[in-house]
């Protein structure tokens, strides 16, 4: 299975449509015809249904479609790997990350790598733990920040210097926004938005009996939208705190305080191109070093 005939099948699925496909890509009708027939005979399973004037997909296409993305996607990056000059470090280096104020250290970290090496690029991907760690898995991304604890069989990690304060956000409007901190049988009866339904055990042990009491009306992966649910009323965010704001709603902390802490992970044993492992080093130095010490490493550096 060749990586050409994978782009046009990614083509004739993306224009439903034999002919344009063909003219997209600059090759004729019948040659795109016989390479998607010899493909679907290779994997011995038909990947269209064929109309009068479209082409469909079917189950298994719709797997291969998935398939194909990524190995492209990861084809791509390889080369953008071995794009680099002899006197200096090259390529692009992909990293993913939830939704944390440790962020923010990682990105001092690559903004300094970058005025070293100013011919490296990034791709950022943005996603819950899972999506990180399963892209990771695939070879599309290098690195991620995700939630501890961490599997440090699969995973080399460093902690990140910075704790994330758990908390809810409320309108301003609402009673608990008078509080200055919110205890856990406040939240009785409030319908919650949260980043997932299997809370971690400091969550699970601070809401106590409270826990098997809990309404959760929706769960989500981007801060911004849940933070919406909360402005249009519909309930309480349970989250992190992270530095931003929002007009007509508040952050109010947990008491006692819940606070967990996050890991740059990477996979262990793997091979990776020069500019990557040298971020890796780089920004394992850079992340170990006490806060008031940072600026005094990038100088050195």
């Amino acid at each position: 299975m060749e990586l050409r005939v994978l782009n046009y099948f990614l083509a004739v699925a993306r224009e439903e449509n034999i002919t344009k496909a063909a003219q997209m890509l600059h090759i004729t009708q019948p040659t795109l015809s016989r390479q998607i027939i010899q493909l679907e005979e290779e994997l011995g399973v038909k990947l269209f249904v064929r109309g009068n004037h479209n082409m469909v997909l079917t189950e298994e296409g719709l797997l291969l479609k998935r398939r194909a993305q990524e190995l492209l996607a990861l084809a791509e990056k390889t080369k953008r790997d071995f794009q680099k000059d002899e006197a200096e470090l090259a390529g692009e280096i992909a990293i993913g990350s939830g939704e944390f104020r440790s962020t923010k250290p990682l990105t001092q970290a690559m903004t300094a790598f970058r005025k070293k090496h100013p011919l490296v690029q990034y791709r950022i991907y943005s996603g819950n733990g899972q999506n990180i760690l399963d892209n990771i898995e695939r070879g599309l991304l290098d690195l991620g920040v995700v939630g501890e604890p961490v599997d440090i069989g699969k995973y080399a990690l460093v902690s990140m210097p910075q704790k994330e304060i758990w908390g809810v956000l409320v309108r301003c409007d609402s009673p608990l926004a008078e509080k200055e901190s919110i205890r856990a049988e406040d939240l009785e009866g409030i319908p919650l938005v949260t980043s997932s339904r299997d809370f971690h055990g400091e969550l699970i042990g601070w809401f106590g009996e409270q826990y098997q009491k809990l309404e959760i009306m929706a769960v989500g992966n981007l801060l911004y939208n849940e933070a919406m649910l909360a402005e249009s009323g519909a309930g309480a965010v349970l989250c992190i705190k992270l530095d931003c704001s929002y007009e007509n709603l508040r952050f109010i902390p947990l008491y006692p305080a819940v606070e967990s802490r996050t890991a740059l992970v990477w996979k262990k044993d793997s091979v990776f191109p020069p500019a990557t492992s040298a971020f890796i080093e780089f920004v394992s130095r850079y992340l170990r070093e006490p806060s008031h010490k940072m600026g005094m490493f990038m100088m050195k550096e």
